[in-house]
C-alpha cells in the first residue's frame, strides 16, 4: 500500500496546472524540436537533436513524478475543519519569538509546497513538527542550527 502524502488544495491545485503545462504546452515543442532536429540529418553529432531529447527525458520524467505525487495525495481542506486553537496540517500559526519579540506567519504544508519565502514550511520541517498538536498561547523549543529557539503561538488560522 502507497503511503499518502498530505498536501493542501492549493498544492494540488499547482501541480495539477504545471503538470497541464507540461503536457499540453512543453511535450508538443519538445516532439516539434526532435523532430526538426531530426530533419537536419546526422543525428550523432546534432546537438539540437541532443539538447531536445534532454530536456524530453527531462520532461516526461517531470511529469511522471507529479502524477505519482497526486495519486499519492492526501488532499486536506484547511478551510473545511472545525474551528480550534490547535496547530494541524494546513493551518496558519502565527509565532513570537521569544527572544525578540518578532512575530512571523507559517502555513504547515506539504513538502512540495514548501517556500519559506511565501510562509509555508514543510510538515517535516523542525519547526512544523514542534508546532502540530500544540494550542494558541503554548510556548515551543525549536531545534534550529544556531540553537534552540523559543516561540509562543500568538494565532492559529484555519485559512
Amino acid at each position: 500500500m502507497t503511503q499518502k502524502v498530505p498536501m493542501t488544495v492549493n498544492g494540488a491545485v499547482r501541480l495539477r496546472a504545471e503538470l497541464q503545462e507540461l503536457k499540453t504546452v512543453a511535450r508538443p515543442r519538445i516532439t516539434a524540436a526532435i523532430a526538426e532536429a531530426r530533419a537536419h540529418g546526422d543525428l550523432k553529432e546534432n546537438a539540437e537533436y541532443h539538447a531536445a531529447r534532454e530536456q524530453q527525458s527531462f520532461t516526461e520524467g517531470r511529469i511522471a513524478e507529479i502524477e505519482s505525487k497526486l495519486a499519492r495525495a492526501q488532499i486536506i481542506d484547511v478551510s473545511t475543519l472545525p474551528a480550534s486553537d490547535k496547530v494541524v496540517f494546513g493551518a496558519t500559526v502565527l509565532l513570537r519569538d521569544d527572544e525578540t519579540e518578532e512575530e512571523r506567519r507559517y502555513q504547515i504544508v506539504g513538502e512540495d509546497e514548501a517556500d519559506i519565502k511565501e510562509g509555508k514550511i514543510s510538515l517535516k520541517s523542525p519547526i512544523a513538527r514542534a508546532l502540530i498538536g500544540k494550542s494558541v498561547d503554548d510556548v515551543v523549543d525549536v531545534q534550529t542550527p544556531g540553537g534552540v529557539k523559543t516561540y509562543e503561538i500568538v494565532e492559529v488560522q484555519y485559512l
